[in-house]
């Protein structure tokens, strides 16, 4: 590395800016710690419907995340629940709550919530926004499903039909009907989500939404819309839409990305890192570890067409698995990671990593980095390849989680327990 350009030395690199990278990093940097953290891009987040989903099916569907974790645990060795206890995922989703400003999360891992989704399917979520979680079927009430005409990404009568048609499956049935509300256009054919998220922020925007509603609603109907309802003050239109309406009023998430509440969560957990004295750089992504003696002593970070070490004592791997690029496939068939070129547990050379049906549990669906009790990455014979390397999020493998609806509390839970663990040996 003689002549190249050195950066300044932190105590930690971490290495993604999604959910396990940022939670790590703000508890670390809370701590006092000196935390730089490096992502390639924006991360997962801001895709994500922001709740966190700890377990929702395993595979049944599961009631309640906190007495199904140590069966599932022990049903599933290699999985990251296994060396992440219930006790651990509670304190995680505490800190979470304690640490969004901009509203309040609800629910807890003893029981899952069902929340619809943009296309009415219930979803088995643990831990939501407060602007989602009246729309929870087990509770609910009719519900009328308000979309509007300028904002093409929710149709209200999918939700509506398949909110209906799915429900009697979930112990009891909901009425759902659509409404579309007609509202003024200000010249703009049709908004994306961000845009009409902005425009909510808009008190007389507010006052004709609540018109229209008051007029379409009909009784004792809970009335669900899609998930903009404002960007840096969404707990404020929410509680002055039920204000004016007289009716509870939930987001439901959007499919189609960018998610609004996956921005506003972002948004809280990066302003908590500035106040933190925390730096967050964009742009960049890690190449390779940095040794001296076989020693990692930093991280190579490329940036600005060059290539520079980043020297740190620890450093957080949350780059992802398969769908964010940090597990990678090769032309081989075989899997890689791709920051720090870790041992990865998959199917190797000639393996059959996917197989014919869509549905099928796909063997390389489960790729992705083998850690200790301590979430340090190990090799082949269970020992850490670096003891100052510890892994978090969906870059450890032995998860489905879009089949098991985990996602989120593994990111949550192990980025949590990745920063306790570095702040054990700073002592």
């Amino acid at each position: 590395m003689t002549g190249q350009p050195r950066t300044a030395a932190a105590d930690v690199v971490v290495l993604g800016g999604g959910m396990a990278g940022l939670v790590a990093a703000v508890r670390l940097a809370e701590a006092g710690l000196r935390v730089v953290t490096v992502a390639k891009g924006h991360g997962s987040l801001r895709l994500s419907p922001a709740t966190i989903d700890i377990l929702g099916y395993g595979p049944g569907r599961v009631d309640s995340p906190a007495q199904a974790l140590p069966g599932f645990a022990e049903a599933h060795p290699g999985h990251p629940y296994a060396v992440v206890s219930p006790a651990a995922v509670a304190m995680s989703v505490q800190w979470l709550k304690e640490h969004v400003d901009t509203y309040s999360y609800v629910g807890d891992p003893s029981a899952n919530m069902l929340l619809p989704t943009a296309i009415g399917v219930p979803r088995p979520s643990a831990v939501a926004p407060e602007t989602m979680a009246g729309g929870d079927v087990r509770t609910a009430g009719p519900m009328a499903i308000a979309g509007l005409g300028v904002f093409k990404d929710f149709h209200p009568a999918l939700a509506a039909e398949n909110l209906q048609a799915a429900t009697a499956a979930y112990g009891r049935p909901v009425q759902a009907r659509p409404v579309l509300l007609d509202l003024p256009s200000a010249g703009q054919p049709d908004f994306g989500a961000v845009g009409l998220a902005r425009r909510f922020e808009d008190a007389a925007f507010r006052s004709q939404v609540a018109a229209e509603l008051r007029a379409a609603v009909h009784g004792e109907e809970t009335i669900g819309m899609p998930a903009v309802l404002g960007m840096d003050q969404a707990r404020s239109a929410w509680t002055e839409l039920q204000q004016a309406t007289g009716r509870p009023v939930f987001e439901i998430p959007t499919a189609v990305p960018p998610s609004v509440p996956g921005m506003r969560l972002a948004s809280a957990l990066h302003a908590r890192l500035r106040r933190a004295g925390g730096r967050f750089v964009l742009g960049a992504e890690a190449v390779g570890p940095q040794l001296s003696n076989g020693t990692l002593t930093g991280v190579r970070i490329s940036s600005a067409a060059r290539v520079a070490p980043r020297m740190c004592r620890w450093v957080v791997l949350a780059t992802g698995g398969l769908a964010s690029g940090g597990i990678e496939v090769e032309v081989s068939g075989a899997a890689s990671e791709r920051a720090l070129g870790l041992p990865v547990h998959g199917p190797g050379p000639g393996d059959a990593g996917f197989l014919p049906g869509y549905w099928d549990d796909h063997p390389m669906e489960t790729a992705g980095l083998r850690v200790d009790s301590r979430l340090r990455p190990v090799g082949p014979g269970g020992e850490p390849v670096y003891p100052n390397v510890y892994a978090a999020g969906a870059v450890i493998g032995g998860a489905r989680p879009w089949r098991e609806k985990s996602g989120d509390g593994i990111s949550l839970s192990t980025g949590y327990l990745a920063a306790d663990a570095i702040l054990e040996e700073a002592g």
